[in-house]
């Protein structure tokens, strides 16, 4: 008897422990809200909560760096429209500057305005964003991407533009692409009377009438005057094959051969010349300090028109790459938006994810509570009524 009173006692105080241990750990649970506070409450579960948690915490790294990426595309998209509104005024200037009634003065006077606008147009080219990365820097810039030198404007960013991905967005806008290549001319040629001339010499930009028949060469015409009649000859200078000769000149006329057309204005005096040579690429800010050289220097109402006909074709040339810019900044931002919205879906389905391996129904887990509770209550009435129990008390 002895032996068996103490194995009950033994079985009450085990069952009592187990119901007590059990009543600690749903306590725990409903104070964490969690079903799994240690991996061994649940292996795979805590397993996928981790994996859950993991790529939780790699997406809201994602989110940050596309923030910092839209963030710099914003002031990218807003530093060119600026940069369009700024140059915009300069095309306005240099149209003004045509007016044949302007002297030399007044000429000087639009460039030293023209002057300004450029520096400022200069110092967008190289603005940063908020961490002070240049914003038109390419694949990467050391420092400023652009430098004004003597011998011109030098981008010294990496030429390259980096492509958005499932994830992000270019943080920076190729400069070079934008800013260093715009055509000169009309795009395919460039007329520029000699600057020997002694007569008054100008034209228009020119234009492409047989695509076909271009040959890519340079050109000359030169202006003959005898007996008060004015002739022209067209040479190809690089074949050095005589294409016309002898051709009477109208001003206001087109002069036509190999594919390209052009009008050639005023009163060319004997050997004056105009020079035809194929489109280059330069930058932009070679295009304003070429239309702020030629009114300048501008010493007729000929020339000043001159100038002017070549700055505001390069000028809109220059216009249509920072507006396409400006589009594919805009784009971009758009894809941004884009990335965002499927990000906090993921975001939303992970934390459901995490959420189901987890996290403690709160209905089920009271419940379950109240059930151990009243369990643990039992085996202590149970422990107390055997622990009344005596072999004495059935002796008389």
């Amino acid at each position: 008897m002895r032996l068996g009173t103490a194995h009950t006692y033994d079985a009450a105080l085990e069952l009592l422990m187990k119901r007590q241990v059990e009543m600690s750990g749903q306590q725990e649970k409903l104070t964490s809200g969690k079903r799994i506070n240690r991996a061994s409450d649940d292996p795979t579960g805590a397993s996928q909560a981790e994996r859950a948690l993991t790529r939780l915490s790699r997406l809201e790294t994602d989110q940050r760096s596309l923030e910092l990426q839209r963030n710099a595309l914003t002031v990218a998209e807003s530093t060119l429209g600026e940069s369009t509104s700024l140059i915009q005024r300069f095309r306005e200037l240099v149209v003004s500057a045509g007016n044949t009634s302007y002297n030399t003065r007044d000429r000087e006077t639009i460039a030293l305005q023209l002057t300004g606008l450029r520096d400022q147009i200069f110092s967008l080219a190289n603005k940063t964003d908020s961490n002070g990365i240049p914003l038109f820097g390419g694949l990467g810039s050391a420092g400023e991407p652009f430098v004004d030198a003597t011998a011109g404007v030098a981008f010294q960013g990496i030429p390259g533009q980096r492509a958005s991905t499932e994830i992000s967005v270019p943080g920076a806008m190729d400069g070079q692409a934008i800013w260093m290549k715009v055509p000169s001319g009309n795009g395919v040629f460039n007329i520029a009377p000699n600057p020997a001339n002694t007569g008054a010499v100008w034209t228009d930009m020119g234009q492409v009438t047989n695509p076909g028949a271009v040959t890519g060469d340079n050109y000359a015409i030169a202006f003959s005057v005898a007996a008060g009649v004015t002739t022209y000859s067209v040479t190809n200078t690089t074949t050095a094959i005589t294409v016309a000769t002898g051709q009477p000149f109208v001003s206001g006329q087109a002069i036509t051969f190999d594919g390209l057309s052009m009008v050639v204005n005023g009163t060319p005096q004997n050997a004056d010349a105009v020079q035809i040579s194929p489109s280059t690429t330069m930058d932009m800010f070679a295009v304003l300090d070429d239309a702020i050289s030629g009114i300048r220097n501008a010493t007729t109402g000929s020339s000043a028109s001159q100038a002017v006909a070549q700055a505001l074709t390069q000028i809109d040339s220059g216009m249509d790459r920072l507006q396409a810019a400006q589009g594919q900044a805009g784009e971009w931002l758009n894809r941004a938006d884009t990335i965002t919205d499927a990000q906090a879906q993921q975001t939303v389905q992970l934390e459901a994810d995490r959420s189901r391996a987890e996290d403690l129904d709160m209905v089920k887990g009271i419940s379950d509570f109240q059930k151990t509770q009243t369990g643990y209550q039992a085996a202590l009435q149970s422990y107390a009524q055997v622990q009344k129990l005596s072999l004495f008390n059935f002796i008389n």
